[in-house]
């Protein structure tokens, strides 16, 4: 199946290169770099890129490109999804994943790299089974690997019992003095406003995250107050996929630790929901200068649910020519990059006394190219409390052990792509 993995950073350095089938040039990641250039923005790039002799599969996270290189046709959100959870371990097994932290853990990415995939094919990628064979990184351990010169071991000797188990993304003997469980539902929303305040576009996906810390091998059932609003769902692999066609209810032994239960998109037919945020860009340009006013605010949805929008952020691309900004807010703070030309206003939770504003002049030099207008503003938003689809966890029953667990469920709905046209 796949050949060869490469990790690239932003800027085209090759960081960590991985053979499994045949050993694929270097020229390949050239070839996959020129393809990225031709494109402005990373989320422009083909996910899957064609030569002559291979197929580049590609995602970009944590600024970071993850490219697969295959030779024979495979499904292509096989390696799609391979390369994700490529990016979910080193996230759980790293905390942060940046370039220089991936420099410092060479070793460990090479040795999860040997255990995820065999001969091209996929083969451990649960995090629960990969932390009982490879040991996550420990400050102690760097200290030591420091002293010594011989660095951490960080392989575990024994076989692990989850690689015998039925269950082998859950291992055996776990125990906890307080058994907890807790769901998050995070909904986003993916949205275009036109100029005129109006949606052009709105999708809503969901996920349910979840922190599971039982003791033994506990058997979950999980009762949604209404499932009719959940399309395109897909499972953990813990999840008996029969019972929920036939029944609407997640059956599962959980993992230990956090995991994603499921993912899902909302029927926004039954909803009738738009935005809990607004935003007004009144951008114009003329001559050697222009005017910026913009405008944001909670709509009556929120205001109805009693809840307050937390993290609120613009993002305003201005032409590459401008030279200079001369902006006032009376709500957070601005920040300005001369290089890429991005204002990003950080307004944080929105008050309830005053509307925030942004406005103030723009100048451009004299001798400046042709200016489009046609600018794409971006916001960013959190929304505790409430989800878009009204799915709240109705009632959890535990088999297969005696204790019964505390539950807690939270909400939260926030941006995705959410851009506003001027």
């Amino acid at each position: 199946m796949i050949d060869s993995f490469f990790l690239l950073s932003s800027t085209g350095e090759v960081l960590v290169e991985k053979h499994w089938r045949v050993i694929t040039p270097r020229t390949m990641a050239d070839t996959f770099w020129k393809a990225r250039g031709k494109c402005a923005q990373a989320e422009d790039v083909d996910p899957v890129i064609g030569t002559a002799k291979h197929y580049l599969v590609n995602i970009h996270r944590f600024q970071l490109w993850f490219l697969a290189v295959i030779q024979v046709e495979v499904p292509p959100l096989l390696a799609i999804e391979f390369l994700h959870r490529i990016g979910d371990v080193l996230k759980d097994y790293l905390g942060e994943v940046r370039e220089d932290v991936v420099k410092e853990n060479f070793l460990l990415l090479y040795q999860l790299l040997d255990e995820m995939m065999d001969n091209g094919m996929p083969l451990t990628t649960e995090p629960n089974i990969l932390k009982s064979m490879i040991l996550p990184p420990t400050t102690l351990g760097r200290m030591a690997g420091a002293i010594t010169g011989s660095g951490q071991q960080c392989v575990v000797q024994e076989i692990a019992d989850s690689t015998m188990s039925n269950v082998p993304w859950r291992k055996s003997g776990v125990k906890y003095s307080n058994n907890e469980i807790y769901f998050d539902i995070v909904e986003e929303i993916d949205s275009i406003i036109d100029s005129n305040g109006q949606s052009v576009m709105m999708e809503i996906h969901g996920d349910i995250m979840v922190n599971a810390r039982l003791s033994g091998m506990p058997d979950l059932n999980l009762w949604f107050n209404d499932p009719s609003a959940l399309l395109d769902c897909s499972f953990h692999p813990c999840v008996r996929y029969g019972r929920w066609e036939r029944e609407k209810v997640i059956s599962f032994v959980p993992p230990d630790g956090d995991f994603k239960l499921m993912s899902y998109t909302v029927d926004q037919s039954m909803r009738g929901f738009s935005p809990p945020i607004y935003v007004k860009p009144q951008i114009t340009f003329s001559g050697n200068g222009g005017m910026v006013n913009v405008t944001c605010g909670e709509k009556q949805m929120a205001m109805i649910k009693g809840k307050a929008l937390e993290d609120v952020k613009v993002t305003i691309p201005f032409p590459k020519s401008v030279s200079t900004l001369n902006l006032t807010c009376n709500v957070g703070n601005y920040l300005f990059d001369d290089i890429s030309k991005v204002l990003e206003w950080t307004i944080g939770k929105i008050p309830k006394d005053k509307t925030p504003l942004i406005t103030g002049s723009v100048s451009f030099p004299p001798d400046h190219a042709e200016v489009d207008e046609n600018m794409v503003v971006t916001a960013e938003f959190k929304l505790q409390g409430t989800s878009v689809s009204g799915i709240a966890v109705d009632s959890l029953s535990l088999t297969n052990e005696k204790y019964k667990p505390y539950k807690g469920v939270r909400s939260i709905i926030k941006a995705g792509k959410f851009q506003v046209r001027t």
